[in-house]
């Protein structure tokens, strides 16, 4: 083991610990220090002096030793030494009373005689301030506001050994603030409060109060923004500052007045048409009011009174927005409620009536400013039609026809009404529709039509429309005539009336159909010699025909519904007198008379054939009348042969015949005109 150390000196400069110093032993390793206080003792292993031994009591007497250690074991402990711990810190409570001072106290510390307390600014400007005491706490004064001072206090023992300094930093309480500013916003119904910054001051304190309403704002700056101030309210601005320490005395109140609040009970009245009067309830701390008017249209204005009431000058048709503000020295109070006042719309100008029919006119007009509906009514005959609609346009409809009435057109607004002292337009609506009573025929192409005339000073006028064109005839009276229709043709017929006040609807429509036409064109050709076709053009309008050939021997008819008939039972030689009649679809009829007709004379009968000697051959027959010529051929393929006897003979000869051959003899009556006849009896010949 190394050898015992030797302590050179022990002492305590704290009230928990002793250092000791001693020479160093040669070969050791590590010491052991140890403070024994009776049975109780401390230990600590350092590496070399100076060692200090912690854990100790304060002001305690300790028997320190000292030994030496090494791979070989501890040496003896070396002489002691007794050292007493020094007094122990007293523990501070600080305060700051004032902005200008500082109370210091302390509990009792153990075996002190006395204190010793300092006191000095942080930032080490300003002198010392050091007091000696046996109480335990004093106050510092005359201090600087709002300040950080370090506190520094320690206890004496009787023989005047200091013990532990306890160290405490502590501000002063902040002054109060200065130059305290308000500044209102009227718009948003806040205040701005500003100050001047108070030296130590963290935070501030805003109080506005208004009778039992406080409202307060915390800040670290210099200014503070308190909302949703009240109007028409009179407040009182203080402010606090604070810091760690506590609470400045609060400022002088400010007073602080806001805008008056908007005006109410606020009535619009039209006194007079065209004058507006506006009235309202006076308000606390008002000034002065100032009413503002805007039209519909956008012009605006304005009355600046002390009064509660203004006049404004109106007109029809239009809505007004009306506000009301008050003033005082705070500014505008807030917006109330906007008012409106809507007058009576104006009447309708430019009105137009139009006859659309008979019974039926449209009446238009220009819009008005303020009209959001419009009646339009119809007074005159039995009764009195309606119209209500939102545009500017009105169909009357089931007016009495030939009736005089004054139309009159309304304004409505929904906020004010009717304006009833709108003027009335006068119309006559047009003559009532006539009535066809009849139509008859005076003529050939002569047509008479009559109606019911119900309407006075109306003129008429009759039209027949058909495939063929228009025809138009006009009266005053009941009846007019229609002339040089054509032949077959179908017609409408219908009239209307006519008056300054307009025209009708025309009248239900007659039919009216004209006879067919006769055929311009009839052709006769006997086909034989009782039997003959008669063909003609078609006629206009005629859907069957009947001709009829009359002499006095008899009569020849055909009903038919084509161009063209065979009549039979014909009377050779005879005059016939033709007629014809053109017969409608709903059996109109038009007879027709043509020129004459004669039939063809009579074929000759008893035709014989005796051969003559020369190559001859006499033709005989019997005469139907000896006051007819005719005439014989004899056809054969060698040649053809006629002969023509003279008026009154029955008989001719034909020579110089070629033999070997067949002859077809044939003998006609002799025609002053027209085709030969081709239907005679034959005979053959060899």
């Amino acid at each position: 083991a190394p050898d015992t150390p030797v302590i050179d000196q022990a002492y305590s400069k704290l009230s928990n610990s002793i250092t000791v110093e001693w020479r160093a032993v040669p070969g050791a390793t590590n010491y052991l220090l140890t403070a024994q206080d009776g049975d109780s003792f401390v230990e600590t292993i350092v590496k070399n002096s100076p060692g200090t031994v912690m854990g100790l009591k304060p002001a305690t007497l300790y028997r320190i030793t000292v030994r030496s250690i090494n791979s070989g074991g501890k040496s003896q402990p070396s002489p002691f030494r007794k050292v007493k711990t020094v007094l122990a810190a007293p523990i501070l409570s600080v305060h700051s009373p004032s902005c200008d001072s500082i109370a210091v106290s302390w509990k009792a510390v153990h075996k002190a005689a006395a204190f010793s307390v300092s006191l000095m600014r942080s930032d080490g400007l300003g002198k010392m301030l050091k007091e000696n005491t046996t109480n335990t706490s004093l106050i510092f004064t005359n201090l600087d506001p709002g300040t950080l001072y370090t506190i520094k206090a320690y206890a004496w023992n009787a023989n005047g050994m200091p013990g532990d300094d306890f160290t405490y930093n502590q501000r002063t309480s902040p002054n109060a603030p200065v130059d305290v500013k308000v500044a209102f916003n009227s718009g948003a119904l806040r205040a701005v409060i500003s100050w001047m910054p108070t030296e130590g001051a963290l935070t501030y304190s805003v109080t506005v109060s208004s009778g039992l309403l406080k409202r307060r704002c915390n800040t670290s700056s210099a200014s503070c923004i308190v909302p949703s101030l009240q109007c028409g309210s009179e407040y009182y601005v203080s402010v606090t500052a604070y810091n760690d320490a506590g609470s400045s005395k609060p400022t002088d109140a400010v007073s602080l007045r806001t805008i008056p609040c908007a005006p109410e009970n606020i009535s619009i009245e039209e006194d007079e048409p065209g004058h507006l009067l506006v009235s309202w309830s006076s308000v606390s701390f008002g000034h002065y009011y100032v009413v503002f008017v805007k039209s519909d249209d956008g012009f605006e204005v304005y009355c600046n009174t002390s009064c509660t009431q203004c006049h404004f000058q109106s007109d029809c048709g239009f809505t007004y927005f009306i506000s009301v503000f008050a003033y005082n020295k705070a500014g505008q109070s807030p917006l109330g409620d906007v008012f409106n006042y809507t007058t009576a719309p104006c009447c309708p100008s430019d009105l137009r009536a139009v006859f659309m029919s008979s019974d039926t006119v449209r009446v238009t007009w220009a819009p008005v400013r303020g009209a959001e509906l419009y009646e339009t009514r119809a007074a005159g005959g039995s009764g009195v039609v309606l119209c209500r609609d939102t545009a500017t346009a009105c169909t009357l409809s089931a007016l009495q026809c030939n009736t005089a009435y004054n139309i009159t057109v309304f304004s409505f607004s929904e906020a004010r009404g009717s304006n009833t002292s709108c003027a009335p337009h006068y119309v006559t609506t047009a003559p009532c529709s006539p009535e066809i009573k009849n139509i008859s025929k005076e003529g050939l192409s002569v047509t008479s039509v009559q109606w019911q005339a119900n309407n006075e000073g109306a003129t008429y006028v009759v039209t027949a429309r058909g495939e063929a064109g228009f025809w138009h005839c006009t009266s005053t009276r009941n009846s007019c005539t229609l002339m040089d229709l054509p032949c077959g043709s179908a017609f409408s017929v219908s009239a209307i009336a006519r008056s300054p006040a307009g025209q009708s609807l025309p009248s239900y429509s007659v039919s009216l159909e004209t006879a067919p036409c006769c055929p311009n064109d009839l052709v006769l050709t006997q086909v034989t010699q009782s039997v003959t076709n008669i063909s003609w053009s078609v006629g206009m309008g005629a859907q069957r025909y009947v001709t009829t050939l009359e002499s006095p021997k008899g009569q020849a008819k055909c009903h038919t519904l084509q161009n063209y008939c065979l009549l039979g039972c014909i009377t050779c030689g005879t005059n016939y007198t033709v007629s014809l009649r053109a017969i409608s679809e709903t059996g109109l009829t038009s007879s027709c008379t043509y020129q004459g007709y004669s039939s063809s004379a009579c074929c000759p009968s008893g035709l014989k054939l005796y051969r003559l000697s020369n190559n001859g051959i006499r033709v005989f027959w019997r005469a139907s009348d000896e006051t007819i010529k005719y005439n014989a051929d004899l056809r054969g393929s060698k040649g053809n042969f006629s002969c023509i006897p003279s008026l009154g003979l029955s008989h001719c000869d034909i020579t110089e015949i070629p033999r070997g051959d067949v002859y077809t003899v044939v003998v006609d009556p002799v025609t002053d005109k027209g085709p030969k006849l081709t239907f005679c009896p034959k005979k053959i010949y060899s």
